[in-house]
């Protein structure tokens, strides 16, 4: 069985949390709790290269806003 967060042929959400972490979600499996979709459905490499050019700084927002 392939692994449905790697599968190349695979449709993906892109989704982020409240801390602006982002997270590579297949499209069939219902968006977790605390999370939301910041990039519809899409291929794999389309939604890797969302995240990519979006999350620029991988420290959570608490992080970043804690050290000012």
């Amino acid at each position: 069985m392939t692994n449905p967060f790697e599968n190349p042929e695979g449709r993906y959400l892109v989704l982020v949390n409240d801390e602006d972490q982002y997270s590579l979600w297949p499209s069939f499996s219902p968006v977790p709790p605390g999370w939301r979709v910041a990039n519809e459905e899409a291929g794999h490499e389309e939604s890797l290269a969302y995240i990519t050019e979006h999350w620029t700084d991988m420290r959570p927002r608490s992080v970043v806003e804690a050290m000012g």
